[in-house]
C-alpha cells in the first residue's frame, strides 16, 4: 500500500506550485486513470509518484517505509520498483526488442550490462517469457526502430516488468495510436494489474479512463479534485476537471 501526503511540487521561477497538497492512497492490482486538462499537472504527478523528480513538500509512505523525509536507503530501494513510461518510449532503435528489454533503461541495470550486452541465461529466458505474455514473441528479433508505436509501448512495459517494477506510471501511452493499437496497449496494462498484481497509474482521456480503469483521479490546477471508482463520470464531475 502506498500513501501520498501533502505532495507539493514547484517548478516555475515564481515559485507557484505545479502540484499542491495532494493526498492519495493506492495499492496492488489497481489501474488508476489520471484525467484533466492540459497543463493541470498530470505528467508532473506521475514523475513525482515514480520518484523521477524531487518533491518540494509532502511525504510518501510505502509498506512502512518513509520515502521522502525518512532518508536512508529507502528511496533508492523503491526507485527500482517504480517505472515511468514516457509517451514516446526511449528505446535503442538499432537493438532488437529482446535486447532492449534485457538492457533496460539507464539506472535499471549495471553499466557493464549496458556496455557489453552480457546477460545470464535465466535473464534471457525471462525476457522471452515476458515478451510472449505481451504478445511480442514474434517481434523479439526485430530492431526497435522498426516497431509500431503500440509495439514500442509494449516493449517498454515488458522492460519495466522484467526489471522488477511493481508500480507503472504511464504518461499518455496511447497518444497518436489508432483505436486497435490503443486497445492492445491498455489491455496489456489491465492484464498486468489483474494477473500480476501490479499497480498502473496512467494518464488517459476521460472516455478511455471510464472504460478501462478501476479508479479515476481528476487533476486540475495542480490539485487532486476527484478520486472515484472507475465508471462513467457524471456531467458535474467532468466539468470539475
Amino acid at each position: 500500500m502506498y500513501k501520498v501526503v501533502g505532495l507539493t511540487k514547484r517548478i516555475t521561477s515564481d515559485g507557484k506550485p505545479v502540484l499542491s497538497g495532494i493526498d492519495a492512497l493506492f495499492g496492488e492490482g489497481e489501474m488508476i486513470g489520471v484525467v484533466g486538462p492540459s497543463g493541470s499537472g498530470k505528467s508532473t504527478l506521475l514523475r513525482c509518484l515514480s520518484l523521477r523528480t524531487r518533491w518540494n513538500e509532502g511525504d510518501y509512505l510505502a509498506n512502512g517505509d518513509t520515502l521522502i523525509s525518512g532518508g536512508g536507503s529507502a528511496p533508492m530501494k523503491y526507485k527500482s520498483k517504480f517505472a515511468y513510461l514516457e509517451q514516446n518510449p526511449q528505446l535503442y532503435p538499432n537493438k532488437t526488442a529482446h535486447k532492449n528489454v534485457l538492457i533496460g533503461q539507464v539506472g535499471q541495470t549495471p553499466w557493464w550490462r549496458r556496455m557489453t550486452g552480457m546477460v545470464r541465461s535465466d535473464d534471457y529466458m525471462g525476457a522471452m517469457d515476458e515478451l510472449e505474455k505481451l504478445g511480442l514473441l514474434d517481434k523479439a528479433k526485430v530492431p526497435a526502430g522498426k516497431l509500431s508505436g503500440g509495439e514500442k509501448q509494449r516493449v517498454a512495459i515488458c522492460t519495466a516488468l522484467v526489471h522488477g517494477a511493481s508500480v507503472l506510471a504511464a504518461d499518455e501511452p496511447v497518444v497518436g495510436l489508432d483505436p486497435h493499437s490503443s486497445d492492445k496497449v491498455l489491455s496489456v496494462l489491465k492484464s498486468v494489474c489483474e494477473q500480476q498484481g501490479k499497480t498502473v497509474i496512467v494518464v488517459l482521456p476521460v472516455e478511455l479512463a471510464e472504460r478501462w480503469c478501476t479508479r479515476i483521479w481528476g487533476v486540475n490546477d495542480g490539485r487532486l479534485i476527484l478520486d472515484v471508482k472507475g465508471r462513467r463520470l457524471t456531467t458535474a464531475e467532468k466539468k470539475s476537471i
